[in-house]
This record gives structure tokens, C-alpha cells and sequence, in this order.
């Protein structure tokens, strides 16, 4: 099983990784159900750029096979697990995990902090957050500069900063691998629950960033909707990396076969 926590999950197992077999509404369950009783465990959301990313990465391949918890982000990874007959439900994506875990949490009174994104981003986003749920505890918000990673000094303010917060969930989004690599060396020392890797996630509910409307979604298209918005960034990602996901992908199939 991809975790070590002491509940039975049905999984998927697709390149090399093990994915829970669940909707978003049961991964928001169950992340915010490992806040409340601040079971430390790491959460992935693997999505096409990261499959290809996994290829060359060691690092970060042991990072997501040993995650607690690893949500499919991507309808290409729903569509491959129906043609292998193992059938993922739906995506879940780190930007719809935040909105609803902040949701739920607002229900059960678990505390989020949000570490990450353009200076006040993330604070911005905990206000949008909060004005949908009025109880929501938002017990921090930190942009770290460039680098940060880095630098011990700066983490050991981080660190510090959310230890003394008394936050229940963490939230990083500074983009992969960065904030699943930052996370696995500093689990040890942060006195949480669940820590989640967002991507863009606080820009996402911040408003900064306008999603793909939720039939593009749906259609498997949200990638070419981020294309067209920022091609200057996203290009080499989703014409240059991303292609090779489809030859993992027939690999993956002789595999089952």
C-alpha cells in the first residue's frame, strides 16, 4: 500500500505508483480526517508533467511511492486506468483539494496554513476561503523568496512559523518538485498533519489565474486552456515534456498485458 496509515484504501497501481481509488469528495475525507487526528503523512497529486518528471527523478520518484496518500491530478490517468480495467473515479487535483478541504475543515474545525505563491497570494487566497466559510481557521500564510530551499536559515523560520502556528494541514504550493521534495526533508520537523503539495493552487483561488470552465476540464482539455494563457511558461511543458507521457503510457499497457 502507498501509505502508512492504519485504514485499507483500494488503489491503483499505474507506473510504479499507487493511486487511491477514490473521488475527490472521499480524498477530502480522508485528508481532512488525518488532520483532525495530526497523523503526519504526505500528499501527492501525480498529473502527466509529473509521470514524465518521475522517469528522471529518483528523488522523486521515492517521494510519491512513499506518499500516504496519492490522488490521480490528470483525466489522462482516469482514461488509462478505464482502458486497464483498474477505473480511478474521477481527477483530483491539488487546485479542487484546496477550496474543498478548506470546506470541510471549516466544518470540523481543523486549521490550515498556506505556504507559498507570489507575495500575497496566499494570504488573498485564505480571505477568498474564509468569506466562503465563516468558520475556517486560516492560522497562517508565508510567500517564501526565491531559494528559500536552500537556505537553513529561511527554513528554520518556516519551520518555525507553522510548528508555532498550531496548524492541523499544510499547504505548499511553490510547484513540483520543489514542494514535494521540500516537504519529504522537512516532514520530521514539522509538527503537523497532513502536508499537501498545491502547485498553483493559492492563485488558482485567489483569482490571480482563471480556471479552464468545467466542461474543458471534463474533456481533458485544461492543460491546452493553461497553454493558451501562458505560452510563454507553459510551452516547452505541455509540447515538449508532456508528449511523452503517451509512450509511458503504451509501455504501462504492454506491462498490464
Amino acid at each position: 500500500m502507498n501509505n502508512n496509515l492504519n485504514t485499507y484504501k483500494p488503489i491503483v497501481e499505474m507506473f510504479g505508483l499507487q493511486f487511491d481509488q477514490c473521488t475527490l469528495q472521499q480524498a477530502v475525507k480522508m485528508v481532512v480526517d488525518a488532520g483532525l487526528k495530526r497523523e503526519k503523512s504526505l500528499v501527492v497529486t501525480p498529473n502527466v508533467d509529473h509521470i514524465v518528471m518521475l522517469e528522471n527523478d529518483e528523488d522523486m520518484r521515492a517521494i510519491y511511492q512513499k506518499s500516504n496518500f496519492c490522488f490521480a491530478d490528470g483525466m489522462p490517468l482516469v482514461w488509462l486506468s478505464k482502458v486497464m480495467k483498474k477505473t480511478l473515479p474521477e481527477r483530483v487535483t491539488g487546485a479542487d483539494l484546496l477550496p474543498a478541504i478548506a470546506k470541510r475543515a471549516a466544518e470540523v474545525g481543523v486549521r490550515l496554513f498556506l505556504l507559498g505563491g507570489q507575495e500575497g497570494v496566499a494570504k488573498e487566497a485564505a480571505c477568498k476561503m474564509q468569506e466562503k466559510n465563516s468558520n475556517l481557521q486560516i492560522v497562517g500564510t508565508y510567500c517564501p523568496p526565491f531559494g528559500f530551499e536552500h537556505d537553513d536559515e529561511e527554513n528554520k523560520k518556516i519551520i518555525a512559523m507553522i510548528n508555532d502556528s498550531e496548524a492541523d494541514i499544510l499547504f505548499v504550493g511553490v510547484g513540483a518538485p520543489k514542494q514535494e521534495k521540500w516537504a519529504a526533508k522537512h516532514s520530521n520537523q514539522l509538527n503537523v498533519g497532513p502536508i499537501l503539495g498545491v502547485g498553483a493552487a493559492f492563485d488558482f483561488v485567489a483569482g490571480n489565474i482563471k480556471r479552464a470552465p468545467q466542461m474543458i476540464q471534463r474533456l481533458g482539455f485544461e492543460w491546452l486552456w493553461r497553454l493558451m494563457s501562458d505560452p510563454k511558461r507553459l510551452w516547452k511543458r505541455y509540447l515538449i515534456n508532456d508528449p511523452k507521457f503517451i509512450l509511458l503510457s503504451l509501455r504501462e499497457l504492454r506491462r498490464a498485458k
